[in-house]
């Protein structure tokens, strides 16, 4: 796809892509059936999700049939990011977002992606099935951290929940970002419309990035990692906790680069690492949360 054509997809024009009538994408739509985002009321669909979720659906096993790059896409934390360096497991990191990891995996473009997408019952798994189907893959939980507003040193503004945050300038993450889904789920609970905030309009794509926003003064708040706001001795109002699972394809899940990884992942050394950073529990770190049915 090129780079200058639209990312996303009208109703009209997945329901022409379908050839199916726009009311039945609404009802694709309703029922979860379909990736979409909805923006300021109306419905786009991202079109390397929605050709994934075709690919899914067509008949024969999916699988990944050409060799994996090792790379391990998905959403950034700084804790994974140490630990693929020095467990040596020789995979590179891609940070882009939860969705895209999911999308460049499913593309197998990566041989595992980061994801921490909240769901109505939990993480990941519906939204690994919606996109994936019944691709072989499996989804390891990593870590549970702790999220929530990163402000100034001091809390200057005294920030004490998202309501607060309507007359100030926010830092965004892209629209795929795990994080930037949890933080728009939280602003509907409390009543704050997000595409109204002020703040820098360029989405920041790492956890590290948003931080860094608030600590150049270019936004007066962001929402991000406990972890981040102590390594820039910025403040924290702490509103959620998420799980934080590693996606990936079955047969490199057995291959030397990943194992490396889950070896170092039960080590000491990352234990020790973990419990220095704040807002970490590593204590399900290695749990299989879904092993898809395809064999």
């Amino acid at each position: 796809m090129s780079e200058s054509t639209p990312s996303y997809l009208t109703t009209r024009e997945l329901a022409e892509l379908l050839r199916i009538k726009e009311r039945k994408v609404y009802d694709l739509a309703a029922s979860g059936e379909v990736p979409c985002v909805r923006v300021v009321g109306k419905l786009l669909f991202p079109k390397d999700e929605v050709a994934t979720w075709m690919a899914a659906s067509r008949s024969g096993p999916v699988v990944a049939s050409r060799q994996l790059p090792l790379i391990l896409a998905g959403s950034h934390d700084p804790l994974l990011e140490w630990a693929l360096r020095q467990s040596g497991s020789g995979l590179a990191a891609f940070f882009d977002g939860s969705l895209d990891g999911i999308t460049r995996l499913g593309r197998a473009d990566a041989a595992a992606c980061a994801t921490h997408i909240r769901e109505t019952d939990g993480w990941n798994i519906d939204t690994v099935r919606r996109i994936l189907g019944e691709a072989p893959v499996v989804l390891i939980e990593f870590a549970r951290r702790q999220c929530g507003l990163i402000v100034e040193s001091g809390n200057p503004r005294k920030v004490a929940a998202v309501a607060d945050l309507k007359p100030l300038r926010f830092a965004r993450r892209q629209p795929g970002a795990g994080g930037q889904r949890l933080f728009e789920m939280l602003a509907q609970e409390a009543g704050v419309d997000v595409s109204a905030l002020a703040g820098p309009q360029a989405p920041a794509k790492t956890e590290d990035d948003v931080a860094r926003l608030v600590l150049d003064g270019k936004a007066d708040a962001a929402f991000g990692l406990a972890a981040m706001a102590e390594q820039y001795r910025l403040g924290f109002i702490p509103l959620a906790e998420d799980r934080t699972d590693l996606l990936v394809w079955r047969r490199a899940y057995f291959d030397p680069p990943f194992q490396r990884l889950l070896r170092f992942l039960a080590s000491g050394d990352f234990a020790d690492r973990a419990s220095e950073m704040s807002g970490y529990d590593i204590s399900g770190a290695g749990t299989v949360h879904y092993n898809a049915t395809t064999p």
